[in-house]
């Protein structure tokens, strides 16, 4: 369409100059002495028009002759540029593709010629290290620490990424706060060191930083509450050696953790280890309330009781009240059933014992059970039926 509007005003550029021509009486008289040159004004007209274009050609051909090294110079590095891209895009798609040694080959030549080396260097680092070549990868992220403060961001959390891979959570850590003291709000940051500090066993930090991530929408909340409970427990193990330290550490832990069943079981453990046996029972007992566990009646069936008799028998009599109004309840948990069987025979309830041992097998046998029907009936005297109890409980698992 274009072309065939420039047609078009050739033509009546053509045919306006010679209606012109026909119409036009007017010329152009030179003096040059002793010479007189006279022009008609439409050859005057076209003349002017002729020179001006080869005046203009000769212009610019003189200007593009000068500037021809600028342009030569501009050609080669926009090829240069041209080619550093290409390898870059090379070194990412062969990257992605598994074809680590040809992506730290492309990522080689564009860290030489790119205007990017510092992200070249941390692709092809990433490269060597899925080449198991730490040596090589060590160099590249010198290289990517030489590029400039623009990559900092972008190295930290290679070499963060690149160390938990190892399992160096020492250095991934290192890396990771260097990059949190910068970039306090940075995410991915926290999740990366929420892995490290797990891996370090910072459970300390890893309350910190779960709650963190929960309060942000960071993390999923089931994933979030895993973490805490992990790193409860653990603390509980570590405080588990020191009996202030252990009582310490629980009432520091939030109401709402200290119910969670894994908590408040590894809890009453090491309570019962401590000789803390009340604080045991204490524990167990705001957990089941507040959710029924079966492991947790459990332990709470195994609690030891008090050293002087009569405080046995007054701590027998109030936990068995309590489990007998959990009963209620559910009469037909066998863990529960078993729990009760054990509780009477601490208190010496013999008979009771043994129906509360006896419905617990009868809605499901399990190892623990027939074992304590088996030390029953050896208590009473009961070899024949002790005999059998021990042999079904080695026939279970």
């Amino acid at each position: 369409m274009r072309s065939l509007f420039w047609l078009l005003a050739v033509f009546a550029a053509a045919v306006a100059l010679v209606v012109l021509g026909r119409v036009n009486a007017g010329y152009v008289l030179f003096v040059f002495p002793p010479w007189r040159v006279e022009f008609t004004m439409l050859a005057f007209s076209i003349a002017a028009a002729g020179g001006f274009l080869i005046l203009y050609g000769l212009v610019r051909l003189l200007g593009q002759a000068v500037s021809l090294p600028t342009t030569v110079r501009a050609y080669r590095s926009r090829r240069r540029r041209d080619r550093a891209h290409g390898a870059l895009a090379a070194a990412l798609q062969a990257y992605y593709e598994g074809r680590y040694r040809r992506a730290e080959k492309e990522a080689s030549l564009a860290f030489e010629i790119g205007p990017v080396p510092g992200l070249a260097a941390l692709l092809a680092a990433r490269a060597s290290h899925q080449l198991r070549e730490f040596e090589r990868r060590d160099r590249w992220l010198e290289r990517a620490d030489a590029s400039g403060d623009d990559m900092q961001t972008a190295r930290l959390v290679s070499r963060a990424e690149l160390a938990l891979e190892e399992r160096d959570f020492g250095a991934a850590r290192d890396a990771l706060r260097d990059l949190q003291s910068a970039e306090p709000r940075h995410i991915p940051t926290a999740r990366m060191l929420l892995r490290a500090a797990r891996g370090a066993g910072a459970w300390d930090e890893v309350l910190r930083l779960a709650g963190h991530l929960l309060k942000r929408d960071a993390i999923a909340p089931a994933l979030a509450e895993e973490y805490k409970v992990q790193a409860n427990v653990e603390l509980l193990q570590r405080s588990a050696d020191d009996a202030e330290d252990f009582e310490r550490r629980w009432r520091e832990i939030p109401a709402r953790d200290q119910l969670h069943p894994r908590v408040a079981a590894a809890a009453a453990r090491h309570a019962t280890a401590l000789g803390n046996a009340s604080l045991a029972r204490e524990i167990l007992e705001h957990s089941l309330a507040a959710e029924w566990h079966s492991k947790l009646i459990a332990l709470y069936g195994e609690l030891p009781l008090q050293a002087s008799a009569v405080d046995r028998a007054e701590e027998a009599r109030v936990r068995i009240e309590r489990a007998e109004g959990w009963l209620a309840e559910r009469n037909r948990d066998p863990e529960l059933l078993a729990a009760l069987g054990r509780l009477c025979a601490q208190a010496e309830l013999w008979g009771k014992a043994r129906s509360f041992l006896e419905a617990s097998v009868s809605f499901e046998e399990s190892r623990a059970a027939h074992l304590e029907l088996a030390r029953l009936a050896e208590r009473l005297g009961q070899a024949p039926d002790a005999q059998r109890h021990f042999r079904r409980a080695a026939e279970l698992p």
